[in-house]
């Protein structure tokens, strides 16, 4: 059994850019806390939820409208089984919901998972592995640098320009850090942290959002992305507008914990 469930450490980075050695068919999970890997022969049924004590992996500590045991991951007949055992929904990407009671089979590859909450999403990260990894994607020291080399997304990453991107790292690098509460940083910090970065090039809170707007309008125009804009998300807006934003771009792995390196860390 110890050769075939494996601890996931917390630094592995984004299970969207690659994964250790293994066999077809090996399920990883992947919470704010670490994770685990499955084998399929492995006769282990994966457990996530709140409570870190009684589960496997831990997604949506601190926050009580997560249960504490939310769900359950089996494989039976050559699949891997999700079972929503909690209160609050999972969200598949895209708008699909896996209700109190309800089961979904998981696809071969990259799955971002989302325990829906009345106040925010808790990412929980699910990769099947299909064929074995080029060795480059191995996980180690060099992950990140690894994870924007092999980065793969069951759907097509957004196209960015190098400061939109660093503008939306910014703006996001509390989700892509797996606060327990994520929320978009205010423009003023946004502006303070890039000017930080390059003092040579000093930015405002408004050329910041402007940068923002702008993919916003694009991508509701052109990949017809519903709650980007204004006439999408009833008053009061908040940061709803960013966030859904932000979630599409996780979504869509255009963004992963790799990219905090723009940020210099």
């Amino acid at each position: 059994m110890a050769s075939k469930v494996s601890i996931l450490p917390k630094d592995i980075g984004s299970l969207s850019g690659g994964l250790p050695s293994a066999a077809p068919g090996t399920l990883f999970v992947l919470g704010p806390s670490g994770g685990m890997s499955v084998a399929p022969d492995a006769d282990f049924p994966l457990t996530f939820g709140r409570n870190e004590p009684d589960v496997h992996v831990c997604v949506g500590m601190g926050d009580e409208c997560v249960s504490r045991c939310q769900g359950l991951i089996t494989y039976a007949r050559s699949r891997w089984t999700l079972s929503n055992t909690g209160k609050r929904p999972i969200r598949f990407p895209g708008s699909r919901l896996v209700l109190k009671g309800d089961q979904a089979e998981l696809a071969t590859g990259y799955t971002p998972l989302f325990i829906v909450s009345p106040r925010q999403e808790h990412l929980l990260e699910i990769r099947i592995a299909s064929v074995a990894p080029p060795p480059a994607a191995a996980v180690g020291t060099d992950a990140a640098s690894h994870a924007c080399r092999h980065r793969t997304s069951d759907g097509d990453t957004r196209d960015l320009a190098p400061e939109e991107k660093l503008v939306l790292i910014c703006l996001a690098q509390r989700y892509l850090r797996n606060d327990p509460q994520p929320q978009p940083l205010t423009w003023s910090q946004v502006a303070y942290e890039l000017t930080d970065l390059n003092p040579t090039d000093p930015w405002s809170p408004k050329r910041a959002a402007h940068v923002v707007a702008k993919v916003r309008r694009r991508l509701s125009s052109e990949a017809a992305i519903t709650g980007l804009l204004g006439d999408d998300v009833p008053s009061p807006v908040g940061n709803a507008l960013n966030h859904n934003l932000i979630a599409d771009l996780l979504l869509t792995t255009t963004i992963t914990k790799a990219d905090l390196r723009l940020l210099g860390e």
